[in-house]
């Protein structure tokens, strides 16, 4: 059955049932409203027979029912009363509808409060069905009571009530099913509408199929609503953020047991691609708004993990340093072997030797010093390849012979190094490049003091005015046009943020560039796992 003829009819029984049960307390009502017209009316009604001087009269006589009771009768004609009952105190009827019942003694159960001289009202079944009865006491001119009206009515029957407002019943049922069936229709078309015409096991279908493909992403996804209510939070982020309790339904405010999390979640600035740290995870996250029809109903957050593939990216740039650096050592040694060739041609065999004796010296005394100072040997082999490039280049790298790194901050380990030192001496490469000065130097310094280590790269390239050291850092930002990709100084700062290090930068066009950095050392010493995992 359409989804849009199951409202319909639903709607519709609702209408009817509401329609039944408001009748129900209408004709309650009504009933309980006859039931208190029909008590005042006999009221009024005894009370003017009670004050009759006949009645005082023929009652204190012997069979003065037969002068009474026709009276009576004539009264209650009138009146429309059903019966009007007169009894003196013993009880003895002076008046009744039926003869045969005159002079005989009344046996009602609820009369004794009357022979007390109280007035009030009754409900009664008897043979003609349920009777409202109104007692009032009949007292002389001596204020004495010398007896008792009983004014009866028959209460109507539930058909007799239904037959009397039957008209007003049939038009409220026409009014009311008509409206009914136009609003069920149109309830039904605006339901269907907003659901864009699926059907309720379509609707099912499409939320089990959303929630397994947020489960099934690779990359985490938290999706807030207006409220600030978590409404999906998948299992990758679950495992990012090490979560295990159920989150859906709380506010960011409600995870206090996550101060990650909450920190993230409360954090509403719109980001793009942009690298946050969560404990020792590297992050790289998107966050933007959701609208619909141009009105912001909550915000979508994904992220990626990407711990393990920033070290495989770290452990590639590594690895490209080596193959730098042997592409470089091959061409030395190339130009190496014509020297010495040429020099063996030119029958200079002493001068040869000497040539390769100085060479063979210099890389061993370099290679032992990086060796004994820096035992991680993905840094060591880095600032060698950078030493052997910049003689390619015509650039002398200098290793301050104070350089020394056996511990690492906290977060941070050899591939984090390898980034930062990577991306500074290049940078001091492309100031020195093209530069028409007679001697370029970079220096280097990695000093490790008991509670930090700080980093220093200096060059003397063409330097930086001040307008541009307060962009170098943003992300995409360069100075190298086409070539530039403006992520290496914005990767070296989230270094620094991730370790809670210090960054400073001095420069003047025309004379160079440094930069400092130093990190807080906390004694971890991970250099055995670092050369176990290398």
């Amino acid at each position: 059955m359409p989804i849009k003829l199951k409202i319909m009819i639903l709607s519709f029984g609702v209408v009817l049932f509401c329609l039944m049960i408001g009748g129900i307390i209408l004709i309650g009502n009504i009933y309980q409203d006859r039931e208190r017209e029909l008590g005042e009316r006999g009221l009024m009604i005894g009370r003017m027979v009670a004050n009759l001087p006949e009645v005082k009269d023929y009652i204190t006589e012997t069979e003065g029912w037969r002068k009474l009771n026709p009276m009576i009768d004539q009264i209650r004609t009138i009146n429309r009363a059903d019966y009007i009952v007169v009894l003196n105190m013993n009880r003895i009827r002076y008046s009744h509808p039926i003869e045969e019942k005159l002079g005989t003694i009344s046996s009602g159960k609820d009369e004794g409060a009357a022979f007390a001289e109280h007035s009030y009202v009754s409900k009664a079944k008897g043979e003609l069905g349920v009777s409202v009865r109104s007692f009032v006491p009949i007292m002389n001119d001596q204020h004495e009571q010398i007896g008792v009206v009983v004014v009866g009515n028959v209460m109507p029957t539930l058909k007799e009530i239904l037959s009397n407002i039957q008209t007003e019943i049939l038009l409220t049922l026409l009014l009311t099913g008509l409206f009914g069936v136009i609003g069920s229709w149109l309830l039904a078309r605006h339901l269907k509408d907003q659901t864009f015409q699926l059907e309720p096991h379509e609707i099912a279908r499409i939320l089990q199929e959303r929630t397994a493909i947020f489960q099934a992403m690779n990359e985490g996804v938290i999706a807030v609503d207006r409220h600030g209510v978590i409404v999906v939070f998948n299992d990758k982020a679950k495992k990012i953020f090490g979560i295990h309790d159920d989150v859906i339904g709380k506010r960011p405010e409600d995870l206090a047991g996550y101060s990650s999390l909450r920190q993230f979640l409360l954090d509403q600035s719109d980001l793009e691609n942009e690298i946050v740290f969560v404990g020792d995870k590297h992050i790289l996250t998107n966050r933007v708004p959701v609208q619909v029809e141009g009105e912001k109903v909550g915000i979508l957050t994904i992220f990626l993990d990407q711990t393990d593939v920033t070290k495989m990216a770290e452990e590639l740039s590594g690895v490209k340093a080596f193959v730098d650096a042997l592409r470089v050592q091959n061409h030395e040694h190339m130009n190496k072997l014509h020297t010495i060739a040429g020099l063996i041609q030119l029958d200079q065999k002493e001068r040869a030797l000497d040539y390769v004796f100085e060479v063979t010296e210099g890389q061993k005394k370099l290679s032992r010093f990086l060796t004994k100072n820096i035992q991680d040997y993905s840094v060591a082999g880095l600032l060698i390849s950078k030493v052997q490039r910049g003689n390619e280049l015509g650039i002398e790298v200098q290793i301050d012979e104070n350089t020394s790194l056996k511990n690492y901050p906290a977060h941070m380990d050899g591939n984090d190094f390898v980034i930062i030192l990577g991306n500074l001496i290049e940078n001091s490469f492309d100031a020195l490049r093209g530069d028409k000065k007679q001697e370029k130097l970079v220096y280097v310094s990695i000093v490790e003091k008991k509670d930090s280590i700080q980093i220093s790269v200096e060059d003397n390239g063409r330097g930086m005015n001040s307008e541009i050291i307060e962009h170098i850092f943003e992300k995409g930002y360069t100075t190298k046009k086409n070539e530039g990709s403006g992520i290496g100084l914005y990767l070296v700062q989230k270094m620094a943020e991730k370790a809670k290090g210090k960054i400073e930068v001095i420069s003047h066009p025309g004379e160079g560039t440094s930069f400092y950095l130093q990190f807080p050392l906390e004694m971890e010493e991970n250099m055995n796992e670092q050369r176990q995992a290398n």
